[in-house]
């Protein structure tokens, strides 16, 4: 909803800008060709601000405890997984959430279950909150 804001706000600043100086006249001068390269790159421009703020918001980055995590060398993704299960979303729940196969979900999970040292899921939680993982 803001980046619909500062997205009017900016291009009614670039209509008072135009009309400021006369933008008929800039028109004539400029041709057709060149006048829509700069509409195009202002709207290009604009076009990756917008998708850029909106994966940062759809992927936060995690902070994890970079230290303990090493000592199982549990993977990013592993991690995010672990937290998932921590959250109690099932396997097709997680793979929902990050974007993943269910069979990649799976993986992941028999990765931890080895690392961990554990057999099933509830024990990898309970391990991971004992090790300060999560």
């Amino acid at each position: 909803m803001r980046s619909k804001w500062v997205y009017g706000i900016i291009l009614g600043i670039l209509l008072i800008a135009m009309q400021a100086v006369n933008y008929k006249a800039i028109i004539r001068d400029i041709s057709i060709e060149m006048y829509g390269l700069v509409i195009g790159l202002i709207f290009t421009a604009i076009g990756i601000w917008i998708g850029l703020s909106i994966f940062q918001k759809r992927m936060p980055g995690l902070k994890l405890p970079i230290k303990k995590h090493k000592i199982y060398k549990l993977s990013q993704r592993e991690l995010e997984v672990l937290y998932a299960m921590a959250e109690g979303l099932s396997n097709q729940e997680i793979a929902d959430k990050l974007f993943v196969s269910l069979n990649t979900i799976k993986t992941h999970t028999s990765n931890i279950y080895w690392k961990l040292n554990v057999q099933r899921r509830t024990q990898a939680i309970q391990k991971a909150r004992e090790q300060q993982l999560i």
